[in-house]
């Protein structure tokens, strides 16, 4: 006889994107209105059902900047825990950064609800207002692309069964 064993919750951290976009020696970040006040990000969000985090980015990039973005490279995977200053929950979120190049800006676009504004930072700025970071992990996704680091894209695979609903 076959004894059952109740499965333990898994742990899964949270998928996200962010991007690296510079332009004339400053970067593209977002203010967003969180729990904790304003803060300061990079274009960044979730992995959603169905996409890549290639075309997650993009998707991001739009929606929190209204500007389009093209991924050309893989900064890093940062992996960081938080807990939340108002509920106390215990989150791990996977980021995937990428360096690209920003394209057109549809200043008729709305913003992503809680996206206060994207502004354009040097990294003396971005530095000086760390206090205000909504992610710990944006100044060392920062560091990484000012000296240099560029991974292939070819890096991350994407299956097809992303797409076709794992058929």
């Amino acid at each position: 006889m076959a004894i059952m064993r109740a499965m333990p919750n898994r742990w899964k951290p949270n998928v996200t994107v962010a991007a690296l976009i510079e332009r004339e020696g400053r970067f593209l970040l977002v203010e967003e209105d969180t729990a904790d006040g304003l803060r300061f990000n990079n274009p960044a969000g979730h992995l959603d059902p169905g996409e890549s985090p290639i075309e997650a980015c993009v998707r991001e990039v739009l929606e929190e900047t209204a500007y389009d973005f093209t991924p050309t490279a893989l900064v890093g995977i940062y992996l960081n825990r938080f807990r939340r200053t108002r509920t106390g929950d215990d989150i791990t979120y996977l980021r995937f950064a990428f360096a690209g190049t920003v394209g057109t800006h549809h200043e008729w676009r709305q913003l992503d609800e809680g996206i206060v504004r994207a502004l354009w930072l040097t990294p003396d700025e971005i530095r000086a207002c760390a206090e205000r970071h909504r992610s710990p992990v944006l100044l060392q996704c920062l560091h990484d692309y000012l000296a240099g680091q560029r991974h292939p894209l070819e890096l991350i695979h994407t299956d097809a069964s992303v797409w076709n609903g794992g058929a």
